[in-house]
């Protein structure tokens, strides 16, 4: 085992080896969302037990914490995994991209078929647990939560013309860190101002809609009045979640003098397992190109290695199953495919955007996409675009149909990153189901 290895965010090295196979066997199977070539982080509990970091494998947890006590880690994968025996990742994302990438690659060592692995499979039964008796917990104390503009065809969609500014930064606005929670917290309809029959009026929100977004913790903090440059953002980048930025567009609208605020502030979802740019390496693919006149990205906001590896290859869909469908026991219904490398702005250039003006960002902060709509109609990533903001009816099996989002629906985010050559990878799940308001 050695720490000798790279850390840009598009090499490429054993861990991806698409013949490498690991001795828990969920792992192996075809449509596993963590194959050993993915190795995702979480917080977890044990039954009984206390929050501590744990690495996806299969349908088992790593307990980092039985790992470190069992002897089988050296070198900086031993500092990182000890710096995972904490209540949430702050600690192993401060430490910097050396010591999350060792850590991955003596992990897939151990967890792979190979001689390396002899130690880990004997230790089975003290460092694996079945995810289906761990309990999830938040990865990361979240200080400050930021909502990115980066797609063009959300804002065309929503607006009805993509604005120079969208062309010129990443669009955003400080969200409500305190209102982050979990995968499979009930979504309660929130209670506010809106406009209904040229009437304002308060009561539980008409409009409620979901916004499916990818989003990245930042790692590396930046000291206050020292601009991140684009060339090193992607070191200040820890790893990726998904996002469901859910927003009460009757309140949202009313609200909107000076930006978002309690239309957006009620719930924000995100799924539980951060997966590392080591394992999103292979699926990097170039920027997207810009198309309009005078498009091109200011300079401070360009850099050659950026544009040529910062996309990524990512497909992001949204399912729903609402009360009657799961009553009468039909599956949840696809309403959006839609594919990551189609938004105009990377990660880095939105990290380093954000510290532009000599902005802090701490360890933990959380940093999202804003809606990822692509181009075609599959792909309006929210239901604001599916229905023209109300004029059109999505239809649902069983005959129902919806504008907006009504109580009991449960929204279904994924993610999947594919490529010939190499072995997809997934990044579980993001849900939320909608509850009435006022109910507990």
């Amino acid at each position: 085992m050695t720490d000798d290895i790279s850390v840009t965010p598009t090499a490429l090295d054993g861990t991806h080896d698409p013949a490498r196979r690991s001795w828990v066997a969920a792992a192996n199977a075809a449509n596993a969302d963590f194959p050993i070539q993915n190795l995702p982080l979480c917080i977890f509990r044990r039954p009984g037990g206390h929050p501590r970091g744990g690495i996806g494998i299969g349908d088992q947890i790593v307990d980092l914490e039985a790992v470190q006590a069992a002897g089988l880690l050296s070198g900086l994968a031993a500092e990182a995994a000890e710096a995972a025996c904490s209540p949430t990742l702050n600690a192993l994302m401060a430490l910097g991209p050396k010591y999350r990438a060792a850590l991955r690659s003596q992990m897939s060592d151990l967890l792979g078929d190979g001689p390396a692995g002899e130690k880990a499979r004997d230790a089975g039964e003290r460092i694996l647990v079945p995810m289906a008796t761990a309990q999830l917990e938040l990865p990361a104390f979240i200080r400050a939560f930021t909502d990115f503009t980066c797609s063009r065809d959300h804002t065309r969609r929503r607006q009805g013309r993509v604005p120079e500014v969208l062309l010129r930064l990443p669009v955003a606005y400080n969200g409500r860190a305190s209102s982050i929670r979990l995968d499979g917290t009930p979504v309660r309809r929130p209670m506010g101002q809106f406009r209904a029959d040229d009437e304002i009026r308060y009561g539980p929100e008409p409009r409620l809609d979901f916004e499916l977004e990818l989003a990245s913790f930042v790692g590396l903090p930046n000291s206050l009045g020292e601009p991140v440059p684009v060339a090193e953002a992607a070191d200040h980048l820890f790893g990726f979640v998904l996002v469901n930025d859910w927003s009460a567009r009757g309140i949202q609208h009313f609200e909107m003098m000076l930006g978002p605020f309690l239309g957006k502030s009620f719930l924000t979802t995100i799924s539980p397992w951060i997966v590392t740019p080591e394992a999103l390496a292979p699926f990097r693919v170039p920027a997207t190109a810009r198309d309009e006149p005078d498009a091109r990205a200011p300079a401070h906001l360009q850099d050659e290695t950026d544009q040529r590896g910062g996309g990524i290859d990512l497909e992001l869909t949204a399912d729903i199953q609402t009360e009657r469908m799961r009553a009468a026991s039909v599956a949840p219904e696809r309403i959006v495919t839609t594919n990551f490398s189609e938004m105009i702005w990377t990660f880095a250039q939105m990290l380093a955007h954000h510290s532009s003006n000599g902005c802090n960002l701490e360890t933990g902060d959380l940093l999202a996409s804003g809606t990822v709509s692509g181009s075609t109609d599959q792909a309006r990533a929210c239901m604001g675009e599916i229905s023209e903001d109300g004029k059109a009816r999505l239809h649902l099996p069983g005959g129902e149909t919806r504008s907006w989002l009504e109580d009991g629906d449960e929204i279904v985010f994924r993610a999947r990153a594919s490529r010939p050559g190499f072995v997809p990878i997934g990044f579980g799940t993001c849900v939320g189901r909608i509850v009435p308001a006022g109910a507990a």
